[in-house]
């Protein structure tokens, strides 16, 4: 096999990012996964990470309305008192966030505020690296949630992603999680089933790197297969009598991206699968024009989303151990621009939504005058977010995995 065939085919699939393909894996099926689900500690925890692509903007999701500033500095683009889903005298969620609401109200959703990192950066790469790395000050070439899985025995049952490909943050030094992408990738149609087992063998006398793209491969299969299962398995209750898959909403429309990656999350968590982190994304969030009823829309999707992930987790013991994260590269600059829209901005807010969450407001707010060069300044470090999710949800001691960093928002618990 030509020795860059594996590696092209791999990357042109969405399989694996290049530090995953370096990481290696060992296969696995469902079986295999099945078999140590009555072995799990009862106590364990799940964490969904969700990344709203782009940078959404934080300031017309958690809404200050009643700080002057903000209608002052968006006079098109501000909600007004009487639009927002109101959480306290001083801010409300955006209109589109009613579902979110009354988790808020419930006692279920905390809201962390002024979410960022030291000298931040305004390019929507370089600050995804840093959010993927936790290493702001210049990015590895290993994810957080990577580091974790080195040190929970590289298993990349324990880690898995339905995006399209396998973001950086789930890449170790020694192992990396699993893609399984919610549709079908369409560089394996109509390959014959040799041709993709001998994509997954290694082959005599190739060197080390090939071998673990080679195994990256395969682990990617055997999850598939992993995941099919679970469909099967799972999913019977919800066809109709005609093999037709039920409306995923309540008026019968498709589901949108986040939608179907929660679905099957949701499907994991109920077949008790042993994976301890999933990650799911949805983009769009770059709103430089027209913004509010672009916003609107995404954020109407991750609200349906969400609420319905949470109602569906609140039904099952395995469920109620499950704490969602999420967050975006960026928020968006306290000034409109002149298109409607927002440019890149800084600190933004991280929602936590789960097991154990003590929910309200945490954090403190950013002032929308005291500005850095128009943004705001950031007021929790977004390892803290991350020091809390690893000790409180993952077991694990966050110096390990942060390179010392043990800050934690111990109120949010």
């Amino acid at each position: 096999m030509d020795r860059l065939t594996r590696r092209r085919f791999l990357v042109a699939s969405g399989v694996v990012g290049a530090t995953a393909l370096a990481a290696g894996a060992t296969a696995y099926t469902l079986d295999d996964l099945l078999a140590t689900a009555g072995d799990a500690d009862p106590d364990a925890r799940t964490l969904v990470l969700v990344t709203l692509y782009g940078g959404n903007d934080g300031l017309n999701t958690v809404v200050p309305y009643a700080d002057p500033a903000y209608a002052a500095a968006r006079p098109e683009l501000a909600y007004r008192a009487e639009e927002v889903k109101r959480l306290d005298d001083a801010v409300g969620l955006n209109p589109a966030l009613a579902g979110l609401h009354g988790l808020y109200a419930a006692g279920r959703l905390a809201v962390v505020r002024g979410v960022g990192y030291p000298k931040p950066d305004r390019s929507h790469f370089r600050s995804m690296d840093i959010w993927h790395t936790a290493e702001p000050e210049r990015p590895g070439s290993t994810g957080w949630l990577g580091r974790w899985l080195d040190r929970a025995g590289g298993d990349p049952r324990l880690a898995v992603s339905f995006e399209p490909a396998l973001p950086p943050l789930l890449a170790g030094a020694r192992s990396a999680g699993a893609s399984v992408p919610v549709t079908d990738r369409g560089a394996a149609r109509g390959l014959p089933e040799p041709a993709l087992a001998a994509l997954a063998a290694a082959q005599p006398g190739e060197s080390g790197a090939r071998a673990r793209a080679a195994a990256c491969f395969a682990d990617l299969r055997s999850v598939d297969e992993l995941i099919q299962g679970v469909r099967d398995t799972t999913g019977a209750a919800e066809d109709d009598p005609d093999g037709e898959q039920a409306p995923a909403t309540a008026t019968g429309g498709a589901r949108t991206p986040l939608e179907a990656q929660l679905d099957l999350v949701a499907r994991c968590v109920e077949a008790g699968v042993a994976t301890r982190v999933f990650s799911v994304s949805l983009g769009g969030f770059d709103t430089h024009a027209d913004e509010r009823q672009l916003q609107e829309v995404l954020l109407g999707q991750v609200d349906r989303a969400l609420t319905g992930f949470a109602e569906r987790m609140a039904r099952s013991a395995a469920g109620r151990r499950v704490v969602v994260a999420v967050y975006s590269e960026f928020g968006r600059r306290v000034r409109a621009n002149a298109s409607d829209g927002t440019d890149h901005g800084t600190a933004s807010d991280v929602l936590l939504l789960g097991a154990g969450v003590r929910g309200g407001l945490h954090g403190e707010p950013p002032s929308l005058t005291d500005l850095d060069n128009g943004d705001l300044k950031f007021t929790t470090d977004f390892r803290d977010v991350y020091a809390a999710l690893l000790a409180q949800v993952l077991h694990t001691d966050p110096a390990e995995v942060l390179d010392g960093w043990s800050g934690r928002l111990g109120t949010v618990w």
